[in-house]
């Protein structure tokens, strides 16, 4: 079994914001091959420990398998509130792109499932690409 490290962003994408002192996270899977890593993978524990140096509460999480996603909402990360700390960048979208920087563990064969399975979302029948100017490739 050959193992690689992996950013989160090989595998899923991220939408986020923030409320008082919590920033949600929605993670979203490109396709069900992608869903089934981040299931394994990514859990309230994961997410809080990549967070500890930021991160004064605890991580909330709901699985979202229909949609391919998953849920996080971490309590007291703002310290105090978007408004009321002195850290730059700290709202929900920068951490978003900080979430999507969590390494995990995968197996070649699993990885190669994820990026060889076509992508499902709201472009219907094709991927989002550079190319098109449509998102992401």
């Amino acid at each position: 079994m050959s193992l690689s490290r992996i950013p989160l962003a090989r595998v899923a994408h991220a939408r986020s914001g923030d409320k008082a002192d919590w920033v949600d996270f929605g993670l979203f899977a490109w396709n069900a091959a992608g869903y089934a890593i981040l299931e394994r993978e990514v859990t309230a524990d994961r997410v809080r420990e990549h967070f500890a140096p930021w991160l004064a509460g605890e991580v909330d999480a709901w699985a979202l398998p229909n949609i391919l996603a998953m849920k996080f909402v971490l309590k007291g990360a703002l310290q105090g509130g978007g408004a009321r700390n002195l850290r730059l960048d700290n709202l929900g979208k920068a951490m978003a792109a900080a979430l999507l920087r969590l390494e995990i563990e995968v197996e070649a064969a699993e990885l190669d499932a994820a990026l060889q399975q076509p992508r499902v979302g709201w472009w219907a029948d094709e991927a989002p690409s550079a190319a098109s100017g449509r998102g992401l490739g």
